[in-house]
């Protein structure tokens, strides 16, 4: 299966008034690493969502079961890891780190669905194949 890492530095912005980063900050974090796993694999969420890749579909996220370990700091230079485990006809199972160096601070399992025109749509295969599944 497909996995993909890239970094993100914390600002001020992404902090609560201790300067501990703020919990909603950490799904935007995740947000990007899930586009960083479909932009490792040549694909585009603006191709997608533009039907320049095909089919005009996109990602929503179903299901998120996220695990806050330890907190994460203004300045601190974060990891996201993610990795597709299962591939589905309309749905992935993702799963997704937070680390800081090699600690991890942050766990969580993604389901996300595939949608077209509000409704739950295939992957399509070409994207099905590029994920591994």
């Amino acid at each position: 299966m497909s996995a993909a890492r890239f970094d993100v530095r914390v600002y001020y912005e992404d902090t609560d008034f201790s300067g501990v980063v703020y919990h909603a900050s950490y799904l935007r974090f995740m947000e990007r690493g899930r586009t960083e796993l479909l932009r490792a694999l040549g694909l585009s969420q603006g191709e997608i969502l533009a039907g320049n890749a095909g089919e005009i579909f996109g990602f929503a996220v179903r299901a998120m079961n996220v695990e806050f370990l330890k907190p994460a700091r203004m300045d601190d230079l974060l990891t996201i890891e993610t990795s597709a485990n299962a591939i589905g006809g309309a749905s992935m199972d993702l799963e997704q780190r937070v680390l800081r160096g090699e600690e991890i601070l942050i766990t969580a399992k993604v389901r996300i669905a595939c949608v077209a025109n509000g409704k739950p749509a295939r992957i399509p295969k070409a994207v099905r194949g590029a994920l591994g599944g």
